[in-house]
């Protein structure tokens, strides 16, 4: 690819202080592997939700969450802290949704700062029809062609990535708060 390239040798011994620790060649071929199939296996549930059900997966993702919340309904920056996207970012999904009669925003009654949004009965019928056809998605991407053993260690590998990456202060640059 590149003359000399970093990537394009294995490091076997401990790099120099404050010299990167190059990926390996089998790391690498793993790390371009893992982009490229979530990259596919985003685009290929977006498709089907825009086809299906008129909708992004961000916006699905945002109307599960509502549904799965007590009252159907969360703290505008609680759900951006879930679905991990910025407050204007999560602020035009919800102006989006509201139009289409899917969620509607109410005030919070204990800070009249806040607003909370909440799935109306409309969008979680809508979240209803949708949703057998995306997990028809999910299964026939992912786990229908793994093994039981595969999908035991693919949520184990995950769950040990989601926890070295989640932000454990306050102080982090996290989406949400932006």
């Amino acid at each position: 690819m590149f003359k000399n390239w970093p990537y394009d040798r294995c490091m076997t011994t401990a790099p120099n202080p404050g010299e990167p620790r190059w990926l390996t060649a089998e790391e690498q071929a793993v790390w371009r592997s893992y982009l490229h199939a979530t990259t596919l296996l985003e685009d290929s549930l977006d498709r089907q939700l825009q086809r299906d059900a008129g909708m992004p997966h961000v916006y699905y993702g945002l109307l599960v969450k509502l549904a799965e919340a007590p009252r159907r309904r969360l703290r505008m920056t609680e759900l951006a802290k879930d679905a991990k996207i910025t407050r204007s970012r999560l602020s035009h999904a919800i102006a989006r949704l509201e139009k289409n009669g899917w969620v509607r925003r109410e005030d919070c009654p204990n800070d009249r700062r806040g607003q909370n949004a909440c799935l109306t009965d409309r969008g979680f019928e809508v979240l209803k029809k949708a949703a057998p056809g995306h997990v028809t998605a999910v299964r026939q991407a992912v786990f229908d062609r793994l093994s039981p053993e595969q999908v035991r260690q693919l949520g184990e590998i995950t769950r040990i990535m989601a926890e070295s990456l989640q932000p454990d202060g306050t102080d982090a640059d996290l989406p949400w708060l932006r």
